[in-house]
């Protein structure tokens, strides 16, 4: 029997995972064949302290000495830079206030991003403390951090039933596999609603929301390798650097249902071509789309702790697809609450993001 079981695979739960399994024995369970197969493996993958709501902006300054702070084993520089139209200054000025940006010509936009289209940008906005985080490259190690302090992962391992049998869970997956732990962490992304059911506790009203992507070959050649992320105004659109290839997103945030989500093919036209007002080179061929589901509650807060209905069920759940930017944080506040220890996080932030908020 384990200390503590963990449903789900993504970076919520292997996190978290790592930073409990030096302390207890940890097994996580996880439905899909591979680890971050849902959202964490469909991030962007960007770490901009600044990007998000208010208390995903603290958790992310938060996480900053663990990407940024030392040997930066998990980063690369990366600028950001936003362009708006002549009649989007209001907006463009709200975006430079929120995340702290510094309005830059469109002539110094162009020298940073040559495809930028003076016909159309008449404001930009630039900031430099971004990073890529090489999310496969954490995800292994927190993997690691759990297998060698004694823990298990188990995969392909989609949960039929939970119940609780005196002072212990005990999880029972669709092959006949039981996992038992007086403990249960609940990091099942869009399904963590279904997994609080499963247990007997409310649902708490999570909404999964469709996010699509597009790569299409570097614009007019170019090496894109050094280009900023770069973003419409009111992120009605993004593009990044991937692979000698640009991302491109329509950035939607379409309600969904928990599922192995897929892109919209015409919400992705209307996003390349948002994307493509701005620039001065057309789209000619996509070379691969998809989606990801981000994940909110109610009040579009992470929700992270100890459950009001239960002491011996936390939450991990809401990342809202600020997974990988907080995780550092996201998942020593988990511990520490799984381990009864006084918080590193400001206690009101504590407090913002307890489940009992719902209660």
């Amino acid at each position: 029997m384990s200390d503590i079981l963990i449903i789900g695979g993504g970076i919520a739960g292997l996190a978290a995972g790592a930073q409990l399994a030096p302390h207890m024995n940890v097994t996580v369970i996880e439905a899909e064949e591979a680890l971050a197969f849902h959202a964490s493996g469909r991030s962007a993958a960007l770490f901009e302290p600044h990007y998000g709501p208010p208390t995903t902006v603290q958790l992310s300054l938060a996480s900053s000495d663990f990407y940024i702070g030392g040997d930066m084993r998990y980063c690369r520089p990366r600028d950001v830079l936003f362009l708006a139209r002549a009649d989007e200054r209001a907006a463009f000025e709200k975006d430079c206030a929120v995340m702290d940006l510094d309005e830059i010509t469109v002539d110094q936009a162009r020298a940073l991003v040559p495809i930028v289209n003076p016909d159309t940008v008449a404001f930009a906005a630039h900031a430099d403390r971004a990073h890529d985080i090489d999310t496969d490259l954490l995800i292994q190690d927190c993997a690691r951090e759990i297998r060698t302090n004694g823990g298990a992962i188990h995969l392909k391992s989609r949960i039929a039933a939970i119940t609780r049998h005196g002072e212990t869970w005990q999880v029972t997956t669709e092959s006949g596999e039981t996992h038992e732990a007086p403990l249960l962490l609940n990091a099942a992304g869009p399904w963590a609603g279904q997994v609080a059911e499963m247990a007997g506790l409310s649902p708490i009203g999570f909404t999964p929301c469709r996010r699509s992507m597009a790569r299409i070959p570097a614009p007019g050649g170019h090496d894109v390798t050094d280009w900023p992320m770069f973003f419409g105004t009111d992120e009605r659109w993004y593009a990044k650097p991937d692979a000698g290839q640009l991302i491109v997103s329509p950035s939607e945030e379409e309600p969904s249902t928990p599922h192995d989500a897929w892109a919209d093919d015409m919400v992705l036209a209307e996003g390349l071509a948002r994307y493509e007002e701005m620039v001065s080179e057309p789209v000619t061929r996509v070379t691969a789309n998809w989606a990801g589901l981000r994940t909110f509650s109610p009040d579009r807060k992470m929700v992270l702790g100890q459950s009001p209905e239960h002491p011996a069920f936390f939450w991990s759940a809401g990342q809202g697809g600020y997974g990988f930017q907080t995780a550092p944080a996201v998942s020593q506040l988990v511990a520490d609450l799984i381990l009864g220890r006084t918080p590193a996080l400001d206690a009101d932030l504590v407090a913002a993001l307890s489940p009992a908020r719902f209660a």
